[in-house]
């Protein structure tokens, strides 16, 4: 629940800023970076990656946004390269996890390849890698290489981004393992991945080796540490504390409301749903919301814990606010969840469930032929 020194003043204020700051300062840029990297695409030669690039930008534009929402922690001088660093780095996830699903003689190896992309982006100055060396494409017209660069032309330029650098790092070194794991064999791959998981679980946290494993998917870590970059002065002794909010707690809450959503396309697609290994659906809700406590406690070791506290709520009212979320199967757990976040969530839901509807609108809108 909200710490009690976090008044419902205190919240209104900081979300009516960080709305501000999103709405009026953040949003347009995405919307420039999203158009930049869909006239890249469609540059692409190969017409098997050219759809996928351009089937994944349609599909994760949500995950755009909500890495580019970290750009509300930064100066107001360094939030344009912050939301160009998130927008590329949540890019090239997005791009190579979904080449990364597709068909391969070595699908571990070629998830392993493929997410070495994720290293390059935080490391400016580094050479490449062969991303496509596992992979039945390649000609991409430089897209993967555009993406890295772009992201670590405005990494570099920000001024604490030699204090995040190993942070962000280890941040994609767990992100790495997991998907390359996680495309492995179902059920090799799967054994493997829980026995990595449970070596990487924080001692004392009592996680369950996929809860775990969520954790180490999510790129949010990388973000927050991009965003407190931007900052003139930024100490190990924050960067610390960043990397210890965000993984497990919050990160592995992130991925665990993805894979819920998610869990029909993955059945369908025959890919690994984490949520599938909770025994019931009251397990579930139980488990989650029990996370969903112990990341919002971990906002409020933070400075600036109440604007990360917005970012957390705004991160689970837009995956609980998902038609699928509110399915009789995962309803309990939207509700758990929910009350463990307190009043966190309230303004979040409320602005994303209205947002949602706008666009079903919009979606089923007739259209007009020219």
């Amino acid at each position: 629940m909200v710490a009690p020194s976090r008044s419902r003043l205190a919240l209104a204020q900081a979300f009516a800023g960080a709305a501000t700051r999103y709405w009026l300062g953040v949003f347009p840029q995405v919307g420039r970076e999203v158009r930049h990297w869909r006239e890249r695409a469609l540059q692409i030669p190969d017409p098997v990656l050219r759809r996928l690039a351009l089937v994944t930008q349609d599909t994760e534009r949500g995950n755009l946004e909500g890495a580019a929402a970290f750009a509300v922690l930064a100066p107001r001088a360094q939030r344009a390269r912050v939301v160009r660093a998130a927008v590329a780095f949540q890019a090239t996830y997005d791009y190579i996890d979904t080449l990364a699903e597709q068909p391969s003689t070595d699908p571990v190896a070629n998830g392993h390849q493929l997410h070495l992309a994720l290293l390059t982006a935080l490391e400016p100055g580094t050479d490449h890698h062969d991303y496509y060396r596992h992979n039945p494409g390649r000609h991409d017209n430089g897209y993967i290489r555009n993406l890295i660069d772009t992201c670590r032309s405005a990494l570099g330029a920000l001024p604490s981004y030699a204090a995040a650098t190993e942070g962000a790092l280890r941040a994609a070194r767990r992100m790495i393992a997991y998907q390359s794991l996680n495309h492995g064999g179902e059920d090799d791959g799967q054994r493997e991945l829980a026995r990595w998981a449970s070596r990487e679980t924080p001692r004392g946290s009592g996680l369950r080796w996929w809860e775990t494993a969520a954790g180490t998917a999510s790129s949010l870590t990388v973000f927050a540490l991009i965003a407190a970059a931007g900052r003139p002065l930024l100490s190990a002794t924050e960067t610390l504390a960043l990397e210890r909010a965000y993984f497990p707690w919050i990160g592995a809450l992130h991925v665990l409301l993805d894979s819920l959503i998610d869990r029909a396309a993955d059945i369908e697609a025959g890919h690994h749903s984490l949520v599938d290994h909770y025994a019931s659906a009251e397990d579930a809700a139980t488990r989650m919301s029990l996370i969903a406590a112990q990341a919002v406690h971990a906002t409020e070791q933070l400075s600036d814990s109440i604007q990360h506290a917005m970012i957390l709520a705004g991160m689970t009212s837009f995956y609980l606010s998902a038609p699928d979320a509110s399915s009789a199967q995962w309803r309990l757990v939207t509700s758990e969840v929910l009350e463990a976040m307190g009043i966190l969530a309230t303004p979040t839901m409320i602005v994303l469930r209205a947002r949602r509807a706008v666009g079903r609108r919009l979606d089923a809108a007739p259209r007009v032929r020219g």
